[in-house]
């Protein structure tokens, strides 16, 4: 599989939840680390999704929020992952920050540069890395 998306990450479907249209999957991609996608039953059915199958969680870097001093924070995102920063690359209109998450996995994030000089981050930092249940595409093999 490949696609242009900079974050793709591997896992085991843990949990599927029908509604009426939607489905959530909750893929666990490292030991506490888990992405929670919404997706269409069509697309559950289609994929043939079963929980304890292995798939892929797909986001685009361009969905991805960073946040700083989140602790106390209430946000409707499913998915906010922490970790640390270790790499930044300024840019005179974005910036991309990658986001050390553990297992090996790293969320990159493109984001406006004022939006990286406002939050004056630095590689080490202890970020949180946000994102919407439904920008995640979920992906097999």
């Amino acid at each position: 599989m490949k696609v242009s998306a900079r974050n793709v990450f591997s896992g085991t479907i843990e949990k599927i939840t029908r509604g009426a249209v939607n489905a959530e999957v909750i893929l666990l991609i490292s030991e506490g680390t888990r992405i929670t996608s919404i997706i269409t039953n069509g697309a559950i059915d289609n994929l043939s999704l079963k929980e304890g199958m292995n798939a892929y969680a797909i986001i685009k870097a361009s969905s991805i929020i960073i946040g700083t001093d989140l602790e106390k924070s209430k946000i409707s995102a499913r998915n906010i992952i922490s970790g640390k920063i270790s790499k930044i690359i300024e840019g005179p209109i974005s910036s991309e920050i990658d986001v050390e998450v553990g297992g090996s996995n790293v969320i990159s994030a493109t984001i406006t540069h004022g939006s990286s000089e406002k939050l004056a981050l630095k590689k080490g930092e202890l970020v949180s890395a946000i994102f919407k249940a439904s920008s995640v595409i979920i992906g097999i093999n």
